[in-house]
């Protein structure tokens, strides 16, 4: 992992959790779970625990347990031999009474450039509760920036999958 004085490869940290900026290609999948306090909290759970890393297998280590402010985790891409290795930080943590998860934001040495927000919300009026995964990101290599449309379509498949790892009403 990076040192942790690494700076943000970004400048408009924590953009998800308000308008994301121009200039990057940006993606939002929100997808229902199910009903309920308690599915609620176990897909929080989940999802701050790194489940959705975890559960399409490309969590390689973090260093907490738990997701938290300031938290760097490295994931791992690819197929066979040809690994990427790319270095996040966790940039801010929800824990609102309809809404947790969090973001991370992209370090030097990852690939792409931009943020990630992984999350679950409630809503009260209906006790529905959908499962969200919100990003902006642009190439920060040449091989990403060579893979142009093919890369945002990879991304946008695994937010599909990041959200069938969530636990769903049995």
């Amino acid at each position: 992992m990076p040192e942790r004085s690494a700076p943000f490869t970004y400048p408009e940290v924590g953009a998800t959790r308000t308008t994301m900026p121009a200039g990057y290609h940006r993606f939002r999948r929100r997808r229902r779970i199910g009903h309920g306090r308690d599915l609620f909290d176990r897909a929080a759970a989940h999802i701050r625990e790194f489940g959705m890393q975890k559960g399409v297998d490309i969590f390689d280590r973090a260093d907490t347990e738990i997701a938290e402010p300031g938290t760097e985790l490295t994931v791992r891409l690819g197929l066979g031999p040809l690994v990427i290795t790319a270095p996040c930080r966790v940039v801010y943590v929800l824990a609102d009474p309809n809404r947790s998860g969090f973001a991370y934001g992209t370090l030097p040495g990852h690939p792409e450039i931009g943020e990630e927000l992984f999350a679950v919300e409630y809503d009260p009026a209906d006790d529905t509760v959908y499962g969200l995964v919100t990003a902006f990101s642009r190439p920060g290599t040449w091989y990403v920036r060579l893979g142009g449309p093919a890369v945002r379509m990879i991304q946008r498949w695994f937010a599909i999958r990041y959200l069938r790892t969530l636990p769903t009403e049995p």
